[in-house]
């Protein structure tokens, strides 16, 4: 029988020895390194020093939560249990990687956290590694085509003050504060209390509402969920164990939204072929001239894409950092998820993704803590997801065209493509 208390009191534990793995944080590289880089035409590699992480207490608190678990919840085949050592899995992987910082190591730390884009996934034949290789040959077939329409133009200040009116909208009293600031990793970063957009980047009409729609109703909206499970604490928390889904669901809401766009794709398709790169011997010059070519002639963009891949690991190749593949492979992951848990008839199984930080291996656990009343039900959700109606739709449909046999399909509308001439229509 399952004992509530004696779960969340393991959580407690894993929370706690969570709590000093920021990754992001330890992993991030001040504003100075890319102005000497560039200073010297970009041809000496960086040099960047990283704190010293010692893992021994949290890797203490992990060995004595395993055998809690065993101890206290049987022989650890429940759903419950194999959640709970997974956890310990991922707090452990972060702690070790962390600890290696700068060696060879940390990437297969990273890789066991975030996957390689060679690996595959579940289905025994995909990689994100194909996925992007079959993006980057279309997205090229594409170059150049004029779209017919011309995007608006928004700085960050903009782009905050949409975002503060869609936080408003959706959250009300417990909607974040939305700032602008001078060094941010990334162009915005979201949490419970705060969604930062960096200083000086420039956003297009489709970037807002990809922002609002990944950050905002995704990432905000499951920290927020998270918080009220009062049994289940580690589902307000972010962790490495939740990033592949997080990720994932967050850019499935910028493709079901309509806002995702070639120029956003284009820019996820490369980190998953630059961490490739680097993984294969590509040192950070390379990897930089790389996305020079891919922004055209961007330094300070081509820089930040480069030490995405890179920090944290070895500068001379071999051994980058692997999370941004999550973007691509998440996608991957939650959307064949969502269809088959429809074709299934599953539909009820949708709205736990939004419970909380978790990831899709974790649902069979996290629905026996529904079932019983311990997991409670999101109090937000996004608009697509809050009206089903076309949702379930989309997913019935787009279940059955996973077994239509595209290369029959490319042969003939290859032939008949190729009959038709190109043609400009304004």
């Amino acid at each position: 029988m399952l004992v509530i208390e004696e779960v969340t009191a393991i959580l407690e534990q894993l929370c706690a020895a969570e709590k000093p793995v920021r990754i992001l944080r330890t992993l991030s590289w001040p504003a100075e390194v890319r102005e000497t880089f560039l200073v010297a035409n970009a041809r000496q590699l960086p040099e960047v020093s990283y704190p010293l992480f010692k893992a021994d207490e949290t890797l203490a608190v992990i060995k004595a939560t395993r055998t809690r678990i065993k101890t206290k919840l049987g022989s650890g085949d429940s759903p419950v249990s194999l959640w709970l050592m997974r956890l310990c899995e991922k707090v452990e992987q972060g702690a070790l990687m962390l600890s290696s910082l700068g060696k060879p190591a940390f990437a297969d730390h990273s890789s066991a956290l975030y996957g390689q884009p060679s690996g595959l996934l579940p289905d025994g034949n995909t990689t994100v590694l194909g996925l992007a290789e079959s993006f980057d040959e279309t997205l090229s077939k594409l170059a150049g085509l004029d779209l017919g329409l011309q995007s608006e133009h928004y700085d960050a200040e903009a782009l905050a003050a949409e975002m503060r009116i869609a936080v408003d909208r959706m959250f009300a009293d417990q909607a974040p504060k939305v700032q602008v600031v001078d060094e941010l990793s990334a162009n915005a970063l979201a949490g419970a209390k705060r969604i930062r957009i960096r200083r000086g980047a420039a956003f297009s009409d489709k970037d807002v509402a990809q922002l609002i729609h990944h950050e905002a109703y995704i990432h905000v909206a499951t920290s927020l969920n998270g918080r009220r499970q009062a049994d289940l604490p580690i589902l307000g928390r972010s962790h490495p164990g939740t990033t592949r889904t997080q990720e994932g669901l967050a850019v499935f809401a910028e493709f079901i939204t309509g806002s995702m766009e070639l120029d956003r794709l284009r820019r996820l398709t490369d980190r998953v072929i630059a961490i490739d790169m680097a993984i294969n011997g590509a040192d950070f010059i390379d990897v930089y001239q790389y996305f020079l070519e891919r922004t055209n002639g961007n330094e300070v963009q081509a820089f930040e894409n480069s030490r995405r891949v890179f920090r944290g690991g070895v500068l001379t190749g071999g051994a980058p950092f692997t999370k941004d593949i999550v973007y691509l492979e998440g996608l991957l992951r939650v959307h064949n998820f969502l269809r088959i848990a429809v074709s299934l008839g599953r539909a009820d199984l949708l709205r736990l993704l939004f419970c909380g930080k978790l990831d899709i291996e974790d649902i069979p656990a996290l629905a026996e803590l529904a079932a019983e009343g311990y997991c409670q039900p999101p109090m937000f959700l996004p608009p697509w997801a809050a009206d089903l109606r076309f949702l379930l739709s989309y997913l019935a449909y787009s279940s059955f065209l996973n077994t239509v046999d595209l290369s029959q399909l490319r042969v003939h509308y290859a032939a008949l493509t190729e009959a038709a001439p190109v043609c400009a229509m304004a």
